[in-house]
């Protein structure tokens, strides 16, 4: 017989539930039977049926939902309240206090992220350098965070792409408001993550886009000002799309795979891509805020240009918050939760989250690198057996990611609350 089960959505911090009660958060939650599919105007729901102790067959079903086309309330642009001169935060912007920046032991100011060269990486005969790949291995199982030098990328290009969208979000309020986006997909520029009605917010603003597939990338949704703008991060988004899949392949070989397993299972060159560029103005009172809460990345792996000049990105490793110390013209790559889903959990998407500063802003861009969203994703079948069973059922990027835009950043409760009952 087919039925429901209910969990609340606060889930206990880092419990491992049964992977079906992560299914019902999409419609236990109020707030999703009014928020759109990302790419259709449906929401979606899921069933158990015929459930064994050794078997979970999940059948999806869809049917039309009314669309979310608003914010819950007014958005407020954290650049405009950083520019009035503000002697204290508002309280929409004060972390409690287990959240707040000083609250857990930082680690001590040498420690940082690996640094790998990926010169050599793949050798004139096509096979790949054992020694580099070892590092990356290291790295993803270790720390799920990296830093990557002379990874393909043209320094000059890494700089426009950053400036280009500094100066776009210098411009007058009026123009940057024209391209203003909604709960629906995201696209365009927002200032919150997450719909729910008077959640604390996160002291940025940020703009979203898409880069693949091709019939989402929509030029129309970007900015066009300053001039070079659009042609600078196309041409962007093609170089960091490259580095990824090499990526990919090292991934795929470090465990024992054919080079091309993660990327097939990504949906091959069907895979989604997107952007998002964060802008972190200066802060009245940095320790009592967070530029962007405690989450892990849902999508599945990000490659990240930071701000060389301001630190600000932490990762969480051993209960200790560490400062990610950016290499000049390095980028920064992590983990997101459908590679650790697909390596059953032999790679590790790891927590972080980004502190603010009172005397400097920041800019940073976020490319994100996913599978395609109809694909069901789970441990690959390689990697799972009696002795080391599957830890995650099936979910597709959209469902998972439809949850994940909902809440909003809640650390890493999102891939855990996914994982199987061993």
């Amino acid at each position: 017989a087919d039925f429901w089960i209910l969990l609340h959505h606060n889930l206990p911090s880092y419990k491992l539930l049964p992977p079906i009660i992560f299914y019902y958060l999409f419609i236990t939650n109020p707030l999703l039977s009014k928020t759109s599919h990302i790419e259709q105007e449906q929401y979606q729901y899921i069933k158990t049926k015929n459930m064994t102790k050794n078997k979970k067959e999940v059948n999806i079903e869809t049917r039309k939902g009314s669309t979310m086309d608003e914010w819950p309330e007014p958005i407020v642009r954290v650049q405009s309240l950083a520019e009035s001169n503000l002697s204290s935060l508002p309280d929409r912007y004060i972390k409690p206090a287990s959240q707040r920046p000083t609250t857990i032991e930082e680690a001590p100011a040498a420690t940082n992220i690996p640094i790998i060269d990926l010169e050599g990486l793949f050798l004139e005969d096509g096979s790949p350098d054992e020694a580099i790949m070892a590092q990356i291995s290291e790295a993803c199982r270790e720390w799920g965070f990296f830093q990557v030098l002379n990874h393909g990328v043209r320094p000059e290009l890494m700089d426009a792409a950053r400036e280009n969208w500094r100066e776009f979000f210098h411009l007058p309020v009026n123009e940057k408001e024209t391209h203003r986006n909604s709960p629906k997909t995201y696209e365009g520029y927002g200032s919150r993550l997450g719909v729910e009605k008077g959640a604390i917010l996160d002291w940025s603003d940020y703009y979203f886009l898409h880069l693949l597939p091709p019939h989402l990338k929509d030029f129309n949704k970007w900015p066009s000002f300053p001039p070079t703008i659009r042609e600078v991060i196309d041409e962007y988004g093609k170089e960091v799309v490259n580095l990824c899949g090499r990526i990919m392949k090292v991934l795929s070989l470090n465990l024992g795979l054919k080079e091309e397993k993660f990327q097939d299972a990504f949906g091959g060159e069907n895979i989604g891509a997107c952007l998002r560029v964060n802008y972190y103005p200066k802060c009245p009172r940095p320790e009592l805020a967070l530029g962007l809460s405690s989450h892990s990345d849902p999508g599945g792996m990000t490659i990240l240009l930071p701000d060389d000049q301001v630190f600000g990105l932490q990762v969480r490793k051993n209960d200790m918050w560490i400062t990610v110390k950016p290499h000049p013209h390095a980028f920064i790559v992590n983990i997101g939760d459908q590679i650790q889903i697909l390596s059953n959990s032999a790679y590790k998407s790891v927590e972080h989250r980004v502190i603010v500063n009172s005397e400097k802003e920041r800019v940073s861009l976020a490319f994100f690198y996913n599978p395609k969203s109809d694909i069901p994703i789970q441990p690959l079948q390689e990697l799972v057996s009696t002795h080391n069973p599957p830890l995650y059922p099936p979910m597709t990027f959209d469902q998972y990611r439809l949850f994940i835009r909902t809440q909003g950043p809640q650390g890493k409760s999102h891939v855990e609350s996914h994982v199987s009952p061993r």
